[in-house]
């Protein structure tokens, strides 16, 4: 079947396992577009149409004919692209096609990562306000938030965690999840990690963590959880997969036992005068 949009037109190819068309432009033929069946409900679809910004848009045009093409005409409900990470033109254009991105799929030895752009019947139209959010959100980066949390007893000492994943001690807390507020991540991890209800004081500040040991970059966010006496941490039932104790530490204790990353903020929370907003030095590997 011949699909048009105004002076563009894709002219079908013959092709044994592909359905494809070439894409044709006042009578020049730019590029192609093809897409292959991999089950009953799921199609790939791949292209080529050049480098640039006229190539971009002329790929997301013949994606969005394609598309709708696949789902109205030949039954499908979900199309996917694998595109290597360094084709941006064709990420961009995927995205502009109405293809909203999922991931990254890894390759082996020399099969590059891709990433994985799709779309399912029942998206809203990438024309639509509603569906453009939805294509830009999808694209937008995502940075790893962790919660943590001060606790210290009636002598100042700071409580830290012994992990079973780590040599190091850490404060208590961990990765907050998607769609969850910093304060209540922080005081969802204390119940799971140490069996106990903390209040969530404070804001004490956002700590920004550079990339270490094979670990993305992060922000803490560090918040105050007040004083409690010594005695409170026999009142907690640790989950074993993750904490094998907790001890109360002064400033020597954090020195010795702590992450380079604590132990540095740490010390900088003592010294005062603490900013809303830092940047951690690259810790050592």
């Amino acid at each position: 079947m011949i699909l048009t949009d105004d002076d563009l037109v894709l002219e079908p190819t013959p092709d044994s396992e592909l359905t494809g068309w070439a894409v044709v432009v006042a009578g020049d033929r730019v590029g192609t577009i093809a897409i292959r069946g991999e089950d009953g409900n799921t199609a790939s679809v791949r292209w080529n149409t050049g480098r640039g910004d006229q190539a971009t848009w002329l790929g997301a045009r013949a994606l969005r004919l394609v598309i709708d093409h696949a789902f109205d005409e030949l039954g499908y409900t979900r199309i996917e692209a694998r595109i290597p990470v360094d084709r941006i033109d064709d990420i961009r254009a995927g995205s502009i096609g109405g293809l909203r991105r999922e991931g990254i799929v890894r390759g082996a030895n020399d099969d590059p990562d891709r990433a994985l752009l799709a779309r399912i019947t029942g998206d809203p139209p990438a024309t639509s306000r509603e569906g453009f959010i939805a294509l830009l959100n999808a694209g937008l980066p995502t940075k790893r938030v962790i919660a943590q949390g001060r606790l210290r007893d009636e002598d100042g000492r700071i409580l830290l965690c012994r992990l079973t994943y780590k040599n190091e001690w850490d404060l208590p807390g961990g990765v907050v999840e998607v769609g969850e507020a910093p304060a209540a991540g922080l005081a969802r991890e204390i119940r799971e990690e140490l069996g106990v209800e903390v209040d969530v004081g404070d804001l004490l500040t956002v700590n920004w963590l550079p990339a270490w040991r094979g670990w993305d970059d992060a922000c803490i966010f560090l918040f105050d959880l007040g004083r409690v006496d010594a005695s409170y941490t026999g009142t907690m039932q640790l989950q074993p997969t993750e904490i094998v104790g907790v001890e109360w530490c002064d400033a020597d204790g954090v020195r010795e036992h702590a992450t380079s990353a604590a132990a540095e903020l740490l010390a900088a929370v003592d010294a005062g005068d603490l900013p809303v907003y830092r940047e951690a030095p690259k810790a050592p590997d």
